[in-house]
């Protein structure tokens, strides 16, 4: 068995470089007046998609913190079949998925015109830089195979 190897771990500088990033998305969701639950909701779905079990276990907890309901968390996997949403976390789901999926360029055009119907410009922006941005930590807990330890 070899030791784990933690790319975060393994190079300080990119990885708050990272984090800086992950700041700067912060900043303009807020600035965007986007809800924190709505980011986490994002974060939540595109962990789904990639597989990421410990973002999933981190951003699942934000999400319940952030005032996600328990049902919204159950159902996310499906959440186009259910009236849960608003207009809001869906055009931030939808992103998110894109971000996460990249399906070919006219269901992703197709995607993002529905999202860009509801959002401001400046929500769009903030949504697709939260889409990136949890991506590029999904692949680093996955690389990492940062471990899921049980809450007590």
């Amino acid at each position: 068995m070899t030791e784990r190897f933690f790319l975060d771990k393994s190079d300080p500088g990119s990885w708050r470089a990272l984090n800086g990033l992950a700041l700067k998305v912060h900043a303009s969701t807020e600035a965007a007046g986007i809800p924190r639950s709505v980011i986490e909701l994002l974060n939540v779905r595109v962990s789904q998609i990639n597989g990421c079990a410990f973002c999933l276990d981190m951003h699942s907890q934000y999400a319940l913190d952030a005032g996600v309901a328990s049902q919204q968390l159950a159902v996310l996997p499906v959440w186009r079949e259910t009236a849960l949403f608003t207009d809001l976390e869906q055009a931030a789901l939808a992103i998110g998925e894109a971000a996460a999926l990249l399906p070919d360029g006219d269901e992703r055009q197709v995607e993002l015109q529905k999202a860009r119907s509801v959002l401001t410009d400046d929500q769009y922006s903030a949504l697709q830089w939260a889409g990136v941005a949890i991506n590029a930590f999904n692949r680093v807990s996955i690389l990492s195979q940062h471990p899921v330890r049980p809450r007590g």
